[in-house]
């Protein structure tokens, strides 16, 4: 008979909605696995800002999905790298070995269950702590810019976000594409966005993307909320605005301005669009192909054990992070 401790798990678990200070280091069962399933020995998880929406629960629309009163999953975590230890009997792609990364709901644990169909082989030049920070983020800006914005060399982009974990991907995306990129944030950050590829960088403090001095084919809205109209301003006549996020954006859904820019676009020249989160190995792959290939680099600014999530989310949180943030499950 197995020992409880083959059981069970070292987890970072969660029994109410709130602050990072609702997190604690516990102990949980380990997840089973259905036949479309695989079981992934975690070895990093990636820390991204929908995983702080998902521990504060707020905006408040997402409990109809993820828990009105709690989290239906007590343990918090998207991002995964790891080792398959396990697959359902339905699992054709994977095998008991495979290094992987992906999507994993609770993969700040020593195990997590992920639907095959949000796996792909780890690119073998990273390390499973940087693959951990590549699929939310890596995987949202290659769909802003491909699928939604339709990129094209020669465009300007701009990147509204630029230092955060989806902009620090989207600016190098964009140069991998071949466009002009001008990247916005913080002065203090300014000196990664350049790193990364950023033909020029503005300090929003300082400098208004949208005065109508220079107006862009395509603009990625990922951490800031500017109005619809300014939004139009620093747009060209035909340009695209892609809505990736929004921090402070309304308690309810989080989505009234995006939503409100969609109605806009029917009557406009220019397009306003929404970017549907969605979780696909396909993109991972496409993403392991611009790794492999040296057109894209995760960039970590800090690296915690599980047992500090509740620091890494803190820090998160403050707006202090560089990039992404990784974190390590050590046995």
């Amino acid at each position: 008979m197995s020992s409880p401790s083959h059981r069970t798990m070292r987890a970072i678990v969660q029994h109410r909605y709130g602050t990072a200070e609702v997190l604690e280091v516990g102990r949980v069962p380990r997840p089973a696995v259905g036949e479309h399933d695989v079981l992934v020995e975690v070895r990093a998880a990636g820390l991204d800002r929908g995983t702080e929406h998902l521990i504060n629960g707020r905006p408040y629309a997402m409990r109809l999905a993820f828990g009105m009163t709690r989290p239906r999953n007590p343990v918090p975590g998207r991002d995964v790298a790891g080792t398959v230890v396990e697959v359902g009997a339905a699992v054709t792609r994977f095998a008991v070995g495979d290094e992987v990364y992906g999507v994993a709901p609770g993969s700040f644990a020593e195990y997590a269950v992920a639907r095959e169909s949000r796996l792909a082989l780890k690119p073998a030049s990273l390390s499973f702590t940087q693959a951990a920070v590549v699929p939310v983020s890596g995987a949202t800006a290659l769909r802003a810019l491909v699928d939604v914005g339709r990129v094209r060399a020669g465009q300007s982009v701009l990147v509204i976000g630029a230092s955060g974990g989806v902009g620090s991907y989207a600016v190098q995306l964009a140069k991998a594409f071949e466009a002009e990129v001008i990247g916005v944030c913080s002065a203090a950050k300014a000196d990664l966005v350049t790193s990364l590829g950023a033909d020029r960088v503005i300090d929003y403090a300082r400098e208004d993307f949208a005065d109508g001095s220079r107006r862009y084919d395509l603009v990625l809205d990922i951490a800031g909320n500017p109005s619809l109209r300014r939004l139009r301003r620093a747009l060209r006549p035909r340009g695209t605005a892609v809505f990736v996020g929004g921090e402070d954006a309304g308690a309810l859904i989080g989505m009234g301005r995006q939503l409100r820019g969609v109605l806009l676009s029917v009557f406009l020249r220019q397009r306003l669009a929404l970017l549907v989160a969605e979780e696909r190995a396909a993109d991972y792959d496409r993403l392991t192909g611009l790794i492999e290939a040296g057109r894209l680099v995760p960039s970590i600014d800090r690296v915690y054990p599980l047992e500090d999530a509740p620091l890494a989310v803190r820090e998160l949180a403050a707006g202090s992070v560089r990039g992404k943030i990784a974190i390590i499950v050590d046995r």
